[in-house]
């Protein structure tokens, strides 16, 4: 098992909003991938009907987790939140205290890891 904290967020993208909503990703992903190395995943996946979007994430560890929810926080919250609608938060791995309070307001589910491998 790694020391990896990584999540599904299942996101529904608000009427009309389509555009704007994949405006922001390109921008979030951009970020995220210039910005943070720690950054291990950030894949968007949306649904045929654009209404469903997954977003899998997977950091190095907790730190790199902090890392980035201060960066959305400042940076991309409030617009993600105008134009989509979290639905569910399933978090894979063990974050630390911190990180688990930070994920906890966005009411993330946990999945201890029972056992397998990672590449």
């Amino acid at each position: 098992m790694t020391g990896n904290v990584h999540w599904m967020l299942e996101v529904a993208v608000k009427d009309g909003q389509l555009d704007a909503f994949r405006a922001l990703m390109e921008e979030m992903v951009a970020a995220t991938r210039d910005n943070e190395p720690d950054a291990l995943n950030y894949e968007w996946a949306i649904s045929g009907d654009g209404a469903t979007c997954h977003i899998y994430e997977r950091y190095r560890d907790s730190a790199a987790v902090m890392t980035h929810i201060a960066w959305f926080g400042a940076n991309a919250a409030k617009r993600f939140l105008a134009i989509a609608e979290p639905k569910r938060l399933t978090v894979y791995g063990s974050p630390d205290e911190a990180a688990t309070k930070a994920l906890d307001r966005m009411g993330a589910v946990y999945m201890k890891p029972l056992g397998g491998f990672a590449r």
